[in-house]
């Protein structure tokens, strides 16, 4: 079958939305932990090729870029600013704090407010900015009370320090919780089209124009296999399943912000095309109810 992706990859085709209203973003955008070492940790195997990657995006038209302090740490928000400061018109930098790095693949929780500040300064210098555009909270830390993460959160808006406030890996009452002390702007939780245990929390997000952004959107488990929906609708439009795995992403819910990522160009290349897919009305609502094969 001819591929119906375009010769010319841009985030544009896959539509805007305005994160707390007033930041506008292409929904198709880049998560910046894969340009990291093994484990999350230290530097990439290949740097060059990752600032390779950072400054393709302007070019592909990717205006949001999600990343962590705990990335590396550190190492992903460093590369950002070397690729990109100053940065172009219109480029959103998200990051977020709240996990120590005891060593390669862990992660502990860490919600203390002085610890939340800190990581807060240190972000601001690493990235190069008076203010971050969307500061977020990484995870809610059980052994701090959450009100108190909360409040940190609010006085770090009201310092001029962060612009929006967002979660991650929350509930439907926790995210409430939050709005009592702060604004919530997004909600980034684990979804995908083979994981879509928070089907309620992107509701209540549609519901209440909260930008959601799925981290690791692009495993499709058991989908995939031949002969599925994924597979058929991948040959019609001459493209990968992960392609038709994020195109049916970006239909699920306009408030749906994929952020995939890679550490190779031609990777990135490939994301991005994905936002032109053209999935047919049956095939969305064909993948939608094959989650239980997942």
């Amino acid at each position: 079958m001819t591929s119906t992706l375009p010769t010319t990859p841009t985030a544009a085709a896959s539509g805007t939305f305005a994160l707390g209203g007033d930041l506008p973003i292409h929904r198709l955008g880049y998560g910046a932990m894969q340009i990291t070492g093994p484990g999350i940790w230290g530097m990439p195997a290949d740097p060059e090729e990752c600032l390779r990657v950072l400054r393709r995006l302007p070019e592909l038209g990717v205006n949001f870029i999600d990343t962590a302090n705990s990335y590396g740490p550190h190492v992903s928000e460093m590369l950002i600013a070397d690729a990109l400061h100053p940065y172009p018109e219109g480029l959103v930098i998200a990051t977020k704090a709240g996990l120590e790095r005891p060593g390669p693949g862990r992660w502990t929780p860490k919600g203390d407010p002085a610890y939340l500040r800190a990581e807060c300064e240190g972000s601001l210098s690493r990235l190069k900015v008076e203010r971050i555009d969307l500061f977020q909270l990484h995870r809610v830390d059980k052994d701090v009370p959450a009100d108190e993460q909360f409040g940190l959160l609010a006085e770090l808006v009201q310092e001029g320090k962060v612009r929006h406030v967002g979660l991650s890996e929350v509930t439907v009452e926790q995210i409430e919780a939050a709005r009592r002390v702060v604004p919530i702007a997004t909600v980034q939780n684990r979804y995908n089209l083979a994981e879509r245990q928070s089907e309620d929390v992107l509701e209540y997000c549609q519901r209440e124009g909260i930008g959601f952004i799925p981290w690791y959107p692009l495993l499709t488990g058991k989908l995939a296999q031949p002969g599925s929906t994924l597979a058929r609708a991948a040959e019609r439009l001459g493209a990968t399943p992960a392609q038709v795995a994020l195109a049916w992403l970006l239909k699920r819910s306009p408030v749906m912000l994929p952020i995939p990522g890679t550490s190779k160009v031609a990777h990135l290349d490939e994301n991005v095309a994905a936002a032109s897919l053209q999935l047919s009305a049956d095939e969305v609502e064909a993948l939608s109810r094959e989650v239980g094969a997942a």
